[in-house]
């Protein structure tokens, strides 16, 4: 049986860059430098065909141990709930009221990078707090 060595995540958005840019806020992420001879991606950019340029954007956790997200343009908007969704997990360990109030921190400042809060689910029996949330271009994602 083959072994999964890495895993890349792609959003499909209209302005991948935007997008790219705002995931980068999120988690802490980084823009890869731009290929070599170029001093900046703008630089980079310009060399493509017009139907290339701003196309798509990536980031990579800085670390090297998070997954890498790619970020393409498509022309459609988004229609329906995703089906897959990231869980952002800054409340891991902790339960109640503190799970909580790490939880509305980090909305409060998700919000003002453009999220949108949508949910607060709060603890029951089986699980503990979390806020279903979108992100710029409207996809769900999950504080946990």
């Amino acid at each position: 049986m083959a072994s999964v060595k890495q895993v890349q995540i792609t959003f499909d958005c209209a302005k991948p860059e935007r997008v790219a840019r705002f995931w980068c806020e999120v988690l802490g992420y980084v823009v890869p430098p731009p290929p070599a001879g170029f001093a900046t991606w703008d630089d980079y950019t310009r060399t493509l065909p017009p139907e290339k340029q701003d196309a798509s954007f990536v980031c990579s956790d800085p670390a090297g141990e998070g997954p890498r997200l790619y970020f393409q343009r498509v022309p459609e908007g988004k229609v329906a709930k995703n089906r897959v969704h990231l869980d952002v997990r800054v409340g891991t360990g902790l339960v109640g009221e503190e799970r909580l109030a790490v939880l509305q921190a980090e909305c409060a400042r998700l919000v003002a990078l453009g999220a949108v809060r949508d949910q607060v689910l709060l603890a029951d029996e089986e699980n503990e707090s979390c806020i279903n949330m979108r992100d710029i271009e409207g996809n769900e994602f999950c504080l946990d």
